[in-house]
């Protein structure tokens, strides 16, 4: 399993494309996500693709940077606690587990989306753990894979994959609701020679400190 903490990671260069944020509409619910044009196009293509009487959920799609790096302090001092003999190296892969290093991020890049399965107009179906269930709180029934689900959920979990895997985007093993796009995660696993996007702020935003997609983005060291 290779993780966002993976050197292999951030080794991908990054050739941003320039694509915009776009508001994904109604029909992926209340949330209003904002994603890269080119991910919306695809969760459009996913959502036509799915069986009848299901619906795709988006909950989170671009997330800025100063709260992924809340997210990163508020998780890491979790792991902390729950694994206190862990070496430096191997905190930051437990917590590279459920939440991304800042320069590597897919959300921050506006590429990936956490999503669940609905009923058209209806209540969020059993996935076997919510969206954004920790390793430890669900005891690992949130990695995709897990074989600690009920069939129901499992059978739920294969369907999410086949179309949101047929329209071009990645899964993250350890969160099956985390999807992604022309990050740099997606180029590694797909065998892309670049990501297409790198940290990019919403309108009006700003990326503060945040690693910039010239040269040391495409470098791979924007650490």
């Amino acid at each position: 399993m290779i993780l966002l903490s993976d050197p292999r990671v951030s080794a991908v260069p990054v050739l941003e494309c320039a694509e915009p944020l776009v508001e994904l509409g109604p029909e992926f619910g209340p949330a209003g996500a904002l994603v890269r044009s080119g991910v919306a196009d695809r969760l459009a293509a996913a959502r036509a693709a799915l069986p009848a009487g299901l619906a795709l959920r988006v909950q989170e799609g671009h997330r800025p940077v100063a709260e992924q790096r809340a997210i990163i302090a508020t998780y890491a001092a979790e792991v902390a606690v729950a694994h206190p003999g862990a070496s430096a190296a191997e905190h930051e892969r437990l917590v590279s587990r459920f939440v991304a290093p800042v320069a590597v991020a897919p959300h921050v890049a506006g590429a990936a989306v956490d999503l669940t399965l609905t009923r058209p107009g209806g209540a969020d179906l059993d996935m076997g753990t919510p969206i954004d269930a920790t390793p430890e709180a669900s005891g690992g029934r949130c990695y995709t894979a897990s074989r600690e689900i009920g069939t129901p959920a499992r059978m739920l979990r294969e369907v999410l994959g086949r179309v949101l895997g047929d329209a071009g985007l990645v899964n993250y093993p350890t969160e099956w609701w985390h999807w992604s796009y022309g990050d740099r995660y997606w180029a590694l696993m797909t065998g892309a020679p670049a990501a297409r996007y790198g940290p990019v702020a919403a309108a009006g935003s700003s990326v503060g400190t945040a690693p910039s997609v010239g040269a040391a983005a495409m470098s791979g060291v924007d650490r």
